[in-house]
């Protein structure tokens, strides 16, 4: 079996499992954001009284923090009298940030685990070895009534990175090139592994971009083999015991595909599909009217830290807005001690509360009718980020900031002088 079909076969308390069988699961850790208020009425609309673990379940106020309007301040009121109706104590209000790193910051997110989530961005916590899912509402409430979900078990498809980064090439560049190259609906229903030398050379940041990513190709959930990046990060920060499980030898994938990342250059995702991607040299001098920094994709310190490196001492330029969302409290708190904060606000940045702000287009630096961005975030349909008649690109953070510089789409290559940029 494969390390994910013994991390289901666990959870169903199975010995093995095949591709294709449907199996009930214990749930690790179950979260609830306030977009889906529909959760805790579909839990009581099934007879629920009392949640089955409430230290298994966690609520995130993340979409709307703060509140932007007095629906979203009700969904957000709600949730928080349920949690104290419930006992449930994993409430992490409107001052935390986005889910999924909020999660990774204080602990929660560990190898082996089983994490379902009410985003579709849940494939995040694959960098730490974890299966992690998005589900709908009522799936979560499900989970709350009975501590359970059905899963079926996925087909699993590893593709192997390696060759040498060029300069300017991040995770978020080699992610967009794969979705480009194979589509949006390449990995429905499949598990994606990563492997290869360049995965084991990259951080824990560059690792979660790029799972983080799968779910653009329609993966179930993806996957990284945890090794000493992940242990070292995780340590003094997990609280649970964990075990690391392995594939075995003999395992036969469903697929496995084989990339050199020494042909891939910076890309961008063009509107309006994320697996429209194209190489960023074809698009050079496109105006911009925002640059955008954020999100469970590309909000992370190191994302801050690439910004700051190329606009310390700079302005950004007269006609483009820079908006940095830092995705947590602990990433703000950072990004301010490393000084790349006061950098970046110098440059002429607007910081907004950390949470998921304009990338889901509510508030926090949503674009007019005509407008264009370039963004670290990971969705650009039409309407995505605000009007529908906006257009998105998709983007590393390095891109953003060397476009917000120069208020048109522009290669960062030129303002990294290492040879070798890992965030």
């Amino acid at each position: 079996m494969h390390a994910i079909e013994k991390i289901l076969a666990r959870a169903a308390s199975k010995s093995k499992v095949v591709t294709g069988e449907i199996v009930n699961c214990r749930i690790d850790l179950a979260e609830v954001n306030d977009l889906y208020p529909q959760s805790i009425f579909s839990f009581q609309e099934m007879g629920g009284q009392n949640v089955r673990s409430p230290d298994k379940i966690c609520f995130v106020l993340d979409h709307y923090a703060p509140a932007a309007s007095i629906k979203q301040a009700e969904n957000q009121k709600l949730m928080r009298e349920f949690c104290r109706e419930q006992g449930i104590e994993l409430l992490f209000d409107v001052n935390s940030g986005v889910c999924h790193q909020v999660m990774v910051d204080e602990g929660l997110v560990y190898p082996g685990m089983i994490l379902i989530a009410t985003d579709s961005h849940t494939t995040t916590h694959g960098a730490f070895g974890a299966f992690g899912t998005g589900v709908g509402a009522t799936d979560l409430a499900v989970i709350m009534a009975t501590g359970h979900l059905w899963l079926r078990v996925p087909e699993i498809i590893r593709v192997n990175l390696s060759g040498e980064l060029n300069p300017g090439v991040f995770a978020k560049d080699v992610i967009l090139h794969i979705i480009g190259d194979l589509g949006a609906d390449y990995a429905i229903y499949k598990s994606v592994e990563f492997t290869g030398p360049v995965v084991d050379q990259w951080t824990v940041s560059e690792r979660m971009a790029l799972c983080n990513m799968t779910t653009e190709m329609g993966a179930k959930n993806a996957y990284i083999q945890p090794d000493k990046t992940t242990l070292d990060f995780l340590k003094g920060r997990v609280k649970n015991d964990f075990d690391i499980v392995t594939s075995d030898p003999d395992f036969h994938y469903a697929e496995e595909l084989f990339i050199d990342v020494s042909k891939i250059y910076p890309t961008l995702a063009l509107p309006n599909s994320v697996d429209n991607a194209d190489g960023l040299k074809n698009h050079l001098g496109i105006p911009v009217h925002q640059a955008y920094i954020g999100s469970c994709t590309g909000g992370r310190a190191d994302d801050i830290a690439i910004a700051a490196r190329i606009l310390k001492g700079k302005k950004v330029h007269s006609e483009t807005r820079l908006i940095v969302v830092p995705a947590s409290r602990q990433v703000y708190l950072d990004a301010m001690q490393s000084g790349d904060v006061e950098a970046l606000v110098k440059a002429g940045a607007t910081f907004v509360t950390p949470g998921c702000a304009a990338c889901l287009g509510i508030h926090g630096g949503i674009l007019a009718e005509g407008e264009t961005a370039i963004t670290s975030t990971n969705r650009n349909f039409p309407g995505r980020m605000g009007h529908n008649h906006s257009s998105i690109y998709l983007a590393s953070p390095a891109a953003v900031a060397a476009s917000a510089l120069n208020g048109v789409i522009t290669d960062p290559t030129e303002y990294l002088t290492e040879g070798k940029n890992k965030k």
